[in-house]
C-alpha cells in the first residue's frame, strides 16, 4: 500500500450534518486553524441527510421554549436523558436554522410570512438539497480542506489521548495517518447490526444510512472511550416497503393510526415514539393487524402537499402512490417497524460527554448521532452538537500539541500492518466471504437480541446465546481477505459492527426492566421498574466490557470527574 502521513489541527471524522459544521464552526471562529474533513463517501451527498429532509424537527416553535423541549424530550425517553446536553442544543435550535437559510436552504413561510410550524417542534422546509448546501459552505472556508473517501477505522491514542486516526481510500490502495491535535468524531450512527426489513436486492431500503455502521462508537470503545444507554435501541415506524417516514403523514395531514378494523387504538399506547411503534407491532401480534395511518378522504390539496413533501427525502413513497394509480386520499398507508439501530440523535445511545462535548478520552470530541445522552437532536441538534464540539476544541486547542512524529509513525505502521494482512493472501483460506459472515450477524441479532423476527423481544437465555455465537464469528472475520480499497471497507465495517453488537448485548443484559416496549421488550423483566431509573454506561478494558451505572443528571452543567 501506498502510505501518506496527514497533519492538522482539528480532524473532524465524518462529513455529515454535525462533522460539516463543527468544520465551518472551527473555520468561522479560527481562520488560521487547520481543519480536516474526513469521509468516507463523498460530503456532498453523505450521512443521514445524503436524500434530503423536508422538515427541521427541532425548533423552539412561537409559545413554546427550550424547558419546554427538555419536557418533551424527558417524557418521549422516559426519563433516561441528559438535562445538560439537550438544554444546551435546543439553546441554538434556531440560530442554525437561521444559519442555513442564510446559507440557501429554503425554509416555508405562512401567509404572515412566519416560517410555516408543523406541530410544535417542527417547520417545514424543502430540503431535498440540504447536504449539498452544508457542503458548498465548507468549501467557503480556505482553512477547511476535505479528503474523501477514506475510510477511517482507527484512533492513534498516547497515553490515553486521541491524537489523530488512521484509515484507507476506498477507491485506490492508499493507507492514512492523520495527525491531529483535536480530534471531533461524527461518524453517525449505526444499521445493519440486525436483519432489515427487506431482503436481497432491496435489503438497503432501510430508515438509516446502511453505509452507517457504527465506526465511530467501534474505534471509540477500542480506544477506551465510555459509552452510555446502547440498550435504548431505536426502531423507527415507517410505511411498509418503502421505509419512508410516517411523520409527514402524521402531522401533515393529522392521520391517526388504525388497526385492520378500523379502531383509533394509538391513544391505548401512548404518542412517545416509542410508544407508536409498540402499538402497531403489539396489534399485529394479538391479530388486529396489518396497521395503517388512515388518509382515506384527505383533501386533493393535502394529496399534493404529500406527493411533494417525500419527494424531498423519500422520493419512493411518492412513486409507489404513483405506480398504484391511488393517491394517499385513496388508500391508506400500512406501517411497519424496522429493525433496531443504534443512534444518539433519536435515543441516548452514544459516546458519554460532558456538557461541552468531550468524551472521556482527552482531544476527542463527539457531535451528532455519535453522542449520546440527548435524544431528538434531528437536523438542528446534529448542528448544534457540532459548534459545541468545535467550540470545545478550539478553546482545548492550546494545550493539546501534537504528539512526537516519530511516536505518531509507529503507531500508524501498527494499524497499517493490518491493512496490509487483509490485502495479501491467507495461508488459511477462509470459508467464508464477509456478505455471508455479516448475514449469519444479523441473523444472530434478529433471532436471539430482539430483532423483527423475535418481535422485539428478548430474554436472558437469548442474550446469551447472542454472545457466544457473535463471539463465535471472530475466527471468521479473521481469515477475510479482500482484493482492493473497496472490499477492505466491508471487512472493516462488519469488524465495527461486530464491536458495536457485544456492547450493544452487554447494555441489554444490564438494564432489567423493559422502559421502551416499541424498541424492545425483555420478557423477564415486561414492566418498568423505578430502581433501573439511571444510566446504563460501559468502557472496554483489558478486552472486556466492563458495565457500570451512573445517576441521572439533572444540573445545567456536567464535568468528567472519573
Amino acid at each position: 500500500m501506498k502510505k501518506q502521513f496527514l497533519t492538522t489541527d482539528i480532524l473532524v471524522a465524518g462529513g455529515g450534518t454535525a462533522g460539516c459544521y463543527a468544520a465551518i464552526t472551527a473555520a468561522r471562529l479560527a481562520p488560521d486553524t487547520r481543519i480536516l474533513i474526513v469521509e468516507k463517501a463523498n460530503v456532498e451527498r453523505s450521512g443521514c441527510l445524503a436524500a434530503g429532509v423536508n422538515a427541521l424537527n427541532a425548533y423552539i416553535t412561537e409559545g413554546q421554549s427550550t424547558r419546554d423541549y427538555l419536557e418533551f424530550v424527558r417524557r418521549d425517553a422516559e426519563g433516561i436523558i441528559r438535562d445538560d446536553l439537550v438544554l444546551t442544543m435546543a439553546e441554538r435550535f434556531n440560530k442554525t436554522a437561521g444559519d442555513l437559510e442564510r446559507m440557501g436552504l429554503v425554509i416555508q413561510k405562512d401567509k404572515n410570512g412566519n416560517y410555516a410550524a408543523r406541530g410544535r417542534h417542527n417547520i417545514r422546509i424543502n430540503g431535498e438539497n440540504i447536504k449539498p448546501i452544508l457542503a458548498a459552505e465548507t468549501r467557503r472556508y480556505e482553512n477547511i480542506h476535505i479528503l474523501n473517501h477514506v475510510n477511517l477505522t482507527e484512533f492513534l491514542t498516547e497515553d490515553g489521548r486521541v491524537s489523530g486516526a488512521a484509515g484507507f481510500s476506498v477507491t485506490d490502495e492508499t493507507a492514512y495517518a492523520i495527525s491531529a491535535r483535536a480530534v471531533i468524531v461524527a461518524t453517525g450512527g449505526a444499521a445493519g447490526l440486525y436483519r432489515p426489513n427487506n431482503p436481497g436486492f432491496s435489503r438497503h431500503k432501510m430508515w438509516y444510512p446502511p453505509f452507517n455502521t457504527g465506526a465511530g462508537y467501534a474505534m471509540g470503545i477500542r480506544a477506551g472511550a465510555e459509552m452510555t444507554s446502547f440498550e435504548m435501541r431505536f426502531v423507527a415506524q415507517r410505511c411498509k416497503d418503502t421505509i419512508a417516514p410516517t411523520g409527514t403523514i402524521a402531522l401533515g395531514a393529522g392521520a391517526r393510526e388504525i388497526n385492520a378494523l378500523g379502531e383509533i387504538f394509538e391513544d391505548r399506547y401512548g404518542l412517545s415514539t416509542s410508544g407508536r411503534a409498540y402499538g402497531a407491532a403489539n396489534e399485529a401480534r394479538e391479530g388486529r393487524g396489518p396497521c395503517f395511518l388512515r388518509t382515506q378522504g384527505i383533501s386533493p390539496e393535502q394529496d399534493g402537499d404529500l406527493l411533494k413533501a417525500y419527494l424531498n427525502m423519500a422520493p419512493a413513497q411518492t412513486l409507489k402512490w404513483i405506480e398504484s394509480g391511488k393517491p394517499p386520499s385513496a388508500q391508506n398507508v400500512e406501517v411497519e417497524g424496522t429493525e433496531p439501530y443504534i443512534v444518539g440523535g433519536h435515543t441516548g445511545s452514544g459516546y458519554w460527554v460532558d456538557t461541552a462535548r468531550r468524551t472521556t478520552l482527552p482531544g476527542l470530541y463527539a457531535a451528532g448521532d455519535v453522542s449520546g445522552g440527548a435524544p431528538k437532536k434531528f437536523v438542528t441538534g446534529a448542528l448544534a452538537e457540532g459548534a459545541i464540539a468545535a467550540e470545545t476544541a478550539l478553546a482545548d486547542l492550546e494545550a493539546l500539541p501534537h504528539i512526537l512524529e516519530s511516536v505518531f509513525k509507529k503507531k500508524a505502521k501498527d494499524v497499517f500492518d493490518g491493512y496490509e494482512t487483509r490485502l495479501s493472501p491467507s495461508d488459511e483460506k477462509s470459508l467464508f466471504d464477509v456478505f455471508a459472515l455479516e448475514e449469519a450477524m444479523q441473523k444472530i441479532m434478529d433471532e436471539y437480541a430482539g430483532g423483527i423476527r423475535a418481535g422485539y423481544r428478548y430474554n436472558e437465555n437469548q442474550l446469551s446465546v447472542a454472545e457466544e455465537r457473535i463471539a463465535s464469528l471472530d475466527g471468521p472475520v479473521e481469515n477475510l481477505r479482500a482484493g482492493d480499497g473497496n472490499g477492505l471497507v466491508r471487512i472493516y465495517e462488519l469488524i465495527d459492527r461486530l464491536t458495536v453488537c457485544r456492547v450493544l448485548l452487554a447494555h441489554m443484559r444490564e438494564r432489567k426492566e423493559t422502559r421502551w416496549p416499541g424498541f424492545g421488550i425483555h420478557t423477564g423483566y415486561p414492566a418498568m421498574d423505578g430502581r433501573e431509573e439511571n444510566y446504563v454506561n460501559s468502557k472496554l478494558a483489558d478486552g472486556r466490557i466492563k458495565i457500570f451505572r451512573r445517576a441521572l443528571v439533572k444540573e445545567n452543567t456536567y464535568e468528567h470527574t472519573h
